[in-house]
């Protein structure tokens, strides 16, 4: 059974809005599977989780997984990938044996570096026709979708 067509103006942008998102998700799915075949390449998550520890420096794992909105033990499992790449650390401090404190490593801290170019220089580059206010409002937009997208 095929969906009726939006009837006004609204609607429809609402779908192709709805349709970019659906795009967006499917293009980080390749992006973790390119993550996880090839050497040096990073999800958006690893990315992300780089990114918190390069701004808030060492952090729990309990402190990681809120700063890249995940859970506990997918925050686990981010740290273990990122150990194996060599961008990160895990240790416990000596005063508290029960928790872990990851630290971004040097090669991990310019992964980071060379990750905020390329998006910035994309960024620049695919958006440069935009105004501020139009950033702005798809900022806007994307921070609306994952809240919708948290109550679905």
């Amino acid at each position: 059974m095929t969906e009726p067509a939006p009837s006004s103006a609204r609607e429809q942008a609402l779908d192709q809005l709805a349709r970019a998102a659906y795009r967006l998700s499917a293009a980080d799915s390749r992006l973790r599977g390119r993550a996880t075949r090839t050497v040096g390449a990073l999800s958006l998550t690893h990315a992300r989780a780089l990114r918190v520890l390069a701004d808030q420096g060492p952090l729990t794992i309990s402190q990681l997984a809120a700063g890249t909105e995940t859970t506990g033990a997918a925050a686990t499992q981010l740290v273990n990938g990122l150990v194996a790449a060599g961008y990160v650390t895990r240790e416990r401090p000596p005063e508290d044996k029960r928790s872990v404190l990851v630290s971004l490593t040097e090669t991990g801290r310019r992964r980071h570096e060379e990750r905020q170019t390329a998006l910035a220089t994309a960024l620049q580059g695919a958006l440069a026709h935009h105004g501020v206010a139009e950033l702005a409002a798809a900022s806007d937009v994307l921070g609306r979708l994952a809240d919708i997208y948290d109550e679905l």
